[in-house]
């Protein structure tokens, strides 16, 4: 009898010291292409997939998960905002521990007041031998809004061991606050890549109520160009309906027609066209913020036509 129960105590000694062993993985986050013009934020997730063992004596238990998330290597510029860097530009973003990204995904171990989100398993024992529990969390992300002067190109912001502090521990604790016990780690990046892009408005010209047109006429209206900082770009503006000359486009009334030019200076002396007239486009730099540029528009002399409205349409084209 001695002899048996020694031989059991034997058997069950191996699974008595078999502690829990989580291990953790995690994927990459990308943002894809984002449009900072647009005054949008873009959204994105990863999946954080954890793994689970123990001993005999440990199904049932529950496991408390402390996925503590750092900064990662772009930083943080405040507690709302994690940085991605293109070089030393950044991209601002967040990770969040709900769908609704509303609440931050933190760490105990950076000076901001979020925390790791509470995740538990339950171990589950298998085959009468060891336990185990496995799952997942999701992790939100969000490209956040007005950025405008983000540089275009690849942004990164690397998640190394470091970042990644995955405290876990047999326990009823439901709080992250201050977490201890085991610790894992996991690794992944999170990219974005802001594309050249422009917008573009105009400001229509209106010469007015005139008599006889006797003398010059002037009227200014303007285009305003926001593009991505970097982004260089052309401004051309067509003929007209009439495809007329940059100096000589006509407003129509029916069959009668008055003669006007567009300029790129006050004095009217450089004509503003497209590419039918070599020289005469307006080209500029992006800066991320609204490039207002001045139409300098002319009615010279001529013969003065019936009383009414006369009008002209010109497409204005942006090229980058």
């Amino acid at each position: 009898m001695l002899r048996l129960i020694g031989f059991l105590l034997i058997l069950l000694m191996p699974t008595f010291s078999f502690a829990q062993t989580c291990n953790f993985t995690a994927t990459d986050m990308n943002f894809g292409a984002v449009d900072t013009l647009s005054g949008n934020p873009v959204n994105s997730t990863s999946t954080l997939s954890i793994s689970c063992t123990g001993g005999l004596l440990d199904g049932g238990k529950r496991i408390l998960i402390c996925a503590n998330i750092g900064a990662g290597s772009g930083g943080a510029s405040s507690a709302a905002a994690r940085q991605m860097l293109n070089g030393t530009q950044p991209l601002n973003y967040q990770l969040y521990s709900d769908s609704g990204r509303s609440v931050i995904w933190g760490s105990s171990t950076w000076p901001y007041p979020a925390r790791a989100p509470v995740y538990s398993l339950t171990m589950t024992l298998l085959g009468g031998v060891i336990s185990a529990a496995s799952g997942s969390a999701t992790v939100y992300g969000t490209a956040l809004s007005n950025q405008a002067t983000a540089v275009t190109g690849p942004f990164i912001s690397s998640f190394s061991s470091a970042d990644t502090a995955f405290y876990y521990r047999y326990t009823s604790a439901t709080t992250c606050d201050s977490p201890t016990g085991s610790v894992g780690t996991a690794t992944f990046n999170v990219n974005a890549n802001v594309a050249a892009n422009c917008l573009v408005s105009v400001q229509n010209i209106d010469f007015g109520t005139q008599g006889v047109l006797r003398a010059n006429v002037d009227a200014t209206g303007s285009v305003t160009a926001t593009c991505t900082p970097g982004t260089t770009y052309t401004i051309s503006l067509n003929g007209g309906t009439t495809n007329g000359a940059p100096t000589a486009r006509k407003m129509s009334k029916g069959a009668e027609t008055v003669t006007y030019g567009l300029y790129k200076d006050t004095n009217r002396l450089q004509p503003w066209g497209d590419a039918n007239t070599p020289g005469s486009t307006v080209a500029g730099t992006g800066t991320g913020t609204a490039q207002a540029l001045t139409v300098y528009g002319r009615v010279p002399p001529q013969t003065t036509p019936s009383p009414g409205t006369y009008t002209d349409t010109v497409v204005v084209t942006l090229t980058y």
